[in-house]
C-alpha cells in the first residue's frame, strides 16, 4: 500500500466532487464515503493499471486528493506513477480554476453558482469503455436506475472480483452474451441492449475514448452507433474525453436549472461560456444535486 498527495491547483470543491462520484457510483464496484463536516470523504474503485485491475482509494479534500494504491506485487513505483497521472487527468487537478471561473462569472446566469463553488471542476471518467456502456444504461432513466442497471450488468458479466470490487466486463464478454440474455439480466429494453452490444463492437474494433482521442473523430464514431444521439456524445466528450467545451444541451438537469429551456435555447445560451462549457455544465449540475 502506497500513499501519494496530489494537490489541486487552486483548490478542489471536495463536497461537490464527492457528491458527483456518489451519484454515479455502481454498487459492488465503487464505494463512496461522504465525510462529516471538516472531515475527508473517500472514494474507492478499481483502475486498469499496467493492464490489470488494481484497487485505489482517494481521500478527497479542499487541497486535492490523497491517492492510496494497493498493488499486489513489487511493481509499486510504475503503478503508482500511472495511477497518479490518470488521477490528475480524471479530476483535472493541474488546471487553475480561477481564470475559468472569472470567464463564467461574467454571465449573470452563472455568477452566483461560480461564487458558491469557485474551484469546481468537471469530474471526468478513468475508463472510456466503462463510461460509454454506463452512459447508454443511463439514457432517459434516473441516476438510481442507471446505478441499478450498472450493478446488474457487472454482476452478470464481470470476469472477477479484485479486493472486493467487481471488474468491469470487456467488449468481448458483452458481445458474446445472447441479446435476450443481456436484456433480461440487466432489465433493459431490446433496443437498449442492442445499443450496449453496438458500443461493445465499436470498442472491440479498436475505438478508444482516452485523453488523447481526437474529440471530433470520437463524436463521429459514436454517432454511427444506433441508439446514440447528441446527449450521449456530448456527455461522453465531457466525461471520457475531458473536452472542456463539451455541452450536453438536451440534458434534463441542465435545462431545468436554466429555467426549463429547450435544447436549442440551452445551446444558444451556452455560446457565451465557450471554451469552458463543460465547466459551466458542472456548475449547473452541482446547483441541482448539491446543497
Amino acid at each position: 500500500m502506497t500513499r501519494l498527495e496530489l494537490p489541486a491547483t487552486g483548490g478542489l470543491e471536495a463536497d461537490a466532487t464527492l457528491t458527483t462520484l456518489a451519484n454515479h457510483a455502481t454498487p459492488g464496484s465503487e464505494v463512496v464515503t461522504m465525510g462529516a463536516p471538516g472531515q475527508r470523504g473517500t472514494y474507492r474503485r478499481l483502475l486498469d493499471l499496467a493492464g490489470r485491475p488494481t484497487a485505489v482509494t482517494f481521500e478527497i479534500h479542499a487541497g486535492g486528493i490523497t491517492l492510496t494504491a494497493h498493488p499486489d506485487d513489487a511493481a509499486t513505483a510504475p503503478l503508482l506513477a500511472e495511477a497518479a497521472d490518470l488521477t490528475r487527468w480524471w479530476f483535472d487537478l493541474d488546471t487553475d480554476p480561477a481564470p475559468v471561473s472569472a470567464r463564467l462569472a461574467a454571465d449573470p446566469r452563472l455568477a452566483s453558482l461560480v461564487a458558491r463553488r469557485p474551484a469546481l471542476r468537471p469530474v471526468r471518467h478513468p475508463a472510456g469503455f466503462e463510461a460509454s456502456v454506463d452512459t447508454v444504461l443511463g439514457q432517459q432513466v434516473t441516476l438510481a436506475s442507471a446505478r441499478l442497471f450498472g450493478e446488474r450488468l457487472r454482476a452478470a458479466y464481470s470476469p472477477g472480483v479484485v479486493a472486493g470490487l467487481r471488474v468491469f466486463p470487456g467488449p468481448t464478454a458483452l458481445l458474446a452474451a445472447p441479446l435476450e440474455e443481456l436484456r433480461a439480466a440487466v432489465g433493459l429494453t431490446t433496443s437498449r441492449a442492442r445499443t450496449v452490444q453496438a458500443v461493445a463492437q465499436l470498442f472491440a474494433d479498436g475505438f478508444e475514448l482516452v485523453a488523447g482521442t481526437d474529440p471530433c473523430l470520437a463524436r463521429v464514431g459514436l454517432l454511427q452507433v444506433p441508439g446514440i444521439g447528441p446527449w450521449t456524445v456530448e456527455y461522453l466528450a465531457l466525461r471520457a474525453l475531458g473536452d472542456a467545451d463539451a455541452f450536453p444541451a438536451s440534458d434534463a438537469v441542465v435545462r431545468r436549472v436554466l429555467g426549463g429551456a429547450g435544447s436549442r435555447a440551452a445551446e444558444e445560451e451556452s455560446q457565451a461560456w465557450r471554451p469552458y462549457r463543460a465547466w459551466a455544465t458542472a456548475h449547473l449540475w452541482a446547483a441541482q444535486t448539491t446543497t
